[in-house]
């Protein structure tokens, strides 16, 4: 199936600091990719896949599960494990909770993760019966877009496949035992306006989590969607800050990259 514009992932080699950035739940890199050039701007090398079954058409999404989206960034941390001398998790969404796990799976493997309005939870009330309910109905309503700033568009679907719900909700569950192995130091931004993922999913995840170096921003101006929201600057600034604090060799790249923009 062609991809929607703007869904194709993106990769760019750069210095030792690598970066993997996770996009959401029935999204598409569209909606990070500015935050994955930003960092990719500044010399980092940079890795943000499409996850299997977005980024075309619903119906593709139906077949597909949450251990499929995970495999999908678990093999392009481990390729840039491989490439790189630190690595870093970002994500927005249900791609907080795919960085998140990458964390508590992979360890010392990971130097930091940074994620923005994580997701723990399928909230919805009818979700406890989302197991009967995905064979009765295919989907639901849409939840993209979710932006404050007028004009903004997020890449997605407009509708949710029941199946893909059901195993989301399984895997925020999955997920949510796993926090207590999150050790690494974690940034994590929360829009206090967000229409999709409540802020009491961060709050959660900041209780459960076993990471002694945690930081939190609020970004009071954006919905769900932040990283293409009013927000956005402060969160790649707070980002690469978060990165060069704990790998000052990212400055280096930073300035490296800089130098040679400014002779081109």
């Amino acid at each position: 199936m062609p991809l929607l514009p703007g869904a194709e992932p993106f990769r760019r080699d750069g210095g030792e600091v690598g970066v993997l950035v996770c996009h959401g739940f029935t999204g598409s890199p569209q909606s990070v990719r500015p935050w994955a050039e930003y960092l990719a701007d500044r010399g980092l090398t940079v890795a943000l896949p499409l996850l299997p079954g977005h980024g075309t058409r619903w119906q593709d999404m139906q077949i597909t599960t949450w251990q499929d989206w995970y495999a999908e960034v678990d093999r392009e941390l481990r390729a840039l494990t491989e490439r790189c001398t630190k690595v870093f998790v970002c994500g927005l969404s249900m791609g907080g909770a795919l960085a998140l796990r990458l964390a508590a799976k992979h360890g010392d493997a990971i130097s930091g993760v940074a994620v923005v309005n994580p997701g723990n939870k399928v909230h919805d009330a009818a979700a406890p019966l989302l197991p009967v309910l995905r064979h009765l109905v295919q989907t639901t309503k849409g939840v993209v877009s979710d932006i404050a700033k007028p004009g903004a568009r997020e890449v997605g679907y407009e509708r949710v496949p029941l199946h893909a719900a059901h195993s989301l909700r399984r895997f925020f569950q999955q997920v949510d035992s796993e926090l207590p192995g999150v050790t690494q130091p974690l940034l994590v931004m929360t829009s206090p306006q967000d229409h999709v993922v409540p802020a009491a999913d961060s709050e959660r995840i900041l209780a459960r989590v076993s990471s002694t170096d945690v930081r939190q921003t609020l970004l009071e101006h954006s919905y769900h969607v932040a990283t293409l929201d009013h927000d956005a600057e402060q969160i790649f600034r707070d980002t690469f800050a978060f990165i060069s604090r704990l790998a000052p060799e990212a400055r280096a790249d930073a300035a490296q990259e800089g130098t040679a923009s400014g002779g081109a």
